[in-house]
């Protein structure tokens, strides 16, 4: 089973990406968010991946993050929510939005998903609500706090960019440990958010 791919955007087209890995050229389905977070062609792109694997076909679906990944495992085992819908659903809201859908009285956010009516709306409620600490322990608190202000949160972002990652990566690294470590300087904060990336 493929669980990662890193090799050569061979082309982006919609709804999917063709990636060369030696010589080989694999088509991945990626939700919006990581469609518009790679790069032009003939770049180096490195991928979460999903394994879809049916009696008549094998499908690959890619993510820029983990938590993406997860999220779209999650929603898979929703009775009646299939890949193609989980990626809709991951297209249309961010991993963040949508565990706040997931976890708000209102489901009015989850029915505006193309291809979610109200029953699939209030199973996935049912089902994943209690689930969500699996991606995220709580919903994160806001990049401002008392020990590093925002502009300072904009530098720490900017560090992890210049040093080669992607900003929405970067960002929710910051986000997770800011909500975990509130009282980190800005140095500390770096440093935590490299030791979090290089692991991934």
């Amino acid at each position: 089973m493929i669980a990662w791919l890193s090799g050569r955007l061979k082309h982006k087209a919609g709804d999917y990406l063709i990636i060369d890995v030696a010589g080989v050229g694999y088509q991945v389905a990626v939700p919006r968010s990581t469609y518009c977070g790679i790069l032009d062609d003939g770049k180096d792109v490195s991928l979460h991946i999903h394994t879809h694997v049916r009696e008549d076909s094998l499908s690959l679906f890619g993510f820029l993050t983990e938590a993406e990944k997860e999220m779209f495992l999650l929603l898979l085992s929703v009775s009646g929510i299939g890949p193609k819908l989980a990626l809709s659903i991951l297209s249309s809201l961010s991993v963040q939005d949508l565990s706040e859908a997931l976890q708000a009285p209102d489901d009015s956010r989850l029915r505006a998903v193309p291809g979610i009516g109200k029953k699939t709306a209030a199973r996935m409620v049912l089902e994943l609500k209690d689930k969500m600490k699996l991606i995220m322990p709580a919903i994160p608190a806001p990049l401002s706090g008392p020990s590093v202000a925002s502009d300072d949160i904009e530098d720490v972002i900017s560090a992890l960019v210049n040093l080669g990652y992607r900003r929405p990566q970067a960002e929710e690294t910051v986000k997770k440990i800011r909500h975990a470590l509130p009282d980190l300087g800005v140095e500390e904060l770096i440093r935590e958010a490299l030791s979090m990336l290089m692991k991934r």
